[in-house]
């Protein structure tokens, strides 16, 4: 058995698996969490005899109290202590707030930010009695953007690390966000999400993204924010104004769907133009949006203009 174990949600799809693999191959034992209990157990067994770690599961619903509970019991047991904590477990929703319903809704909202709340304070308490430990809490470059439910939660996710990290480095414990883009895994197909309009380099993948979050955390960073191309994109949207930001999310919202619909769950519209840089996208959007503004000014101006005198 390993000097090390971590726990993983959502552990037997997209980056959740690859979180799996990779702490494998460095010799952690795996607590892995999910749903699918006949998935979960193949994961664990296929984890031991390929990587000679010790391997438990937890079949558990997030959204709900028991299922947090199982996971806290676990978080919280002294005699096998958890070293590591991957709040991974996600989902989104393809409808507008106004067309989905209440309870997803919630579900969403709970899995997101009171269990990641719930499991990091659990962890974070046993693991600064022992002075030492690490929590990744995966969040969303959606965080930066007003695109609904999803990318409210993730700013939550965000905010709520940074805070964190700040709060328990001095006592040993490590606190990562990490905010990835899109990410060729399953999440898209499993939550229903169409995306049709992203370009080539916007698509991660997740072996990348998980290996950037591993060392970002054993370095002590607050926030990972994989791939230079996202970097430079959310450095950008921290300094746009909140009108540009608005206005890109409503106009690349508006593409899409003029697109035309693609076949359920589609990741990856091989036909998409790949050849543009991070920076020249910044430069087109703000572009694009000033003269949009100077056009609507324009308009308004003429709305405004003197009628011309009546006849004598």
């Amino acid at each position: 058995m390993s000097n090390h174990t971590a726990v993983i949600t959502g552990s037997t799809a997209g980056l959740g698996a690859a979180f799996a693999r990779q702490l494998a191959a460095q010799g952690y034992d795996l607590v892995l969490v999910a749903r699918d209990g006949d998935r979960l157990r193949m994961q664990a067994e296929s984890m031991s005899s390929q990587y000679g770690v010790g391997t438990s599961v937890i079949v558990a619903d997030l959204v709900t109290d028991d299922g947090v509970a199982a996971v806290q019991e676990r978080l919280a047991d002294r005699a096998h202590p958890v070293h590591l904590l991957v709040n991974n477990a996600g989902h989104g929703l393809a409808t507008d707030f106004i067309d989905s319903d209440l309870e997803d809704e919630r579900k969403l909202l709970r899995l997101h930010v009171q269990t990641t709340l719930e499991l990091s304070h659990t962890a974070a308490t046993a693991m600064t009695r022992r002075r030492g430990g690490r929590i990744i809490n995966v969040a969303s470059v959606a965080g930066y953007t007003p695109t609904g439910t999803y990318s409210a939660a993730k700013s939550w996710v965000i905010n709520f690390s940074k805070g964190l990290h700040s709060q328990l480095r001095s006592r040993g414990v490590t606190v990562t966000a990490l905010v990835p883009g899109l990410v060729r895994t399953e999440f898209h197909q499993r939550s229903g999400i169409t995306v049709k309009a992203a370009k080539r380099w916007m698509w991660l993948d997740a072996d990348d993204v998980v290996r950037e979050a591993l060392t970002a955390n054993a370095q002590g960073a607050a926030i990972c924010v994989p791939a230079r191309s996202y970097q430079m994109l959310t450095a950008g949207l921290r300094f746009m104004p909140d009108s540009m930001v608005q206005w890109a999310v409503d106009k690349r919202t508006n593409d899409s769907a003029a697109v035309g619909s693609a076949a359920p769950g589609a990741e990856y519209d091989s036909s998409a133009d790949g050849t543009a840089e991070p920076t020249t996208e910044a430069i087109n959007t703000v572009d694009a949006y000033k003269a949009a503004k100077a056009k609507s000014a324009s308009k308004a101006s003429k709305g405004r203009a003197t009628p011309p005198p009546p006849p004598a």
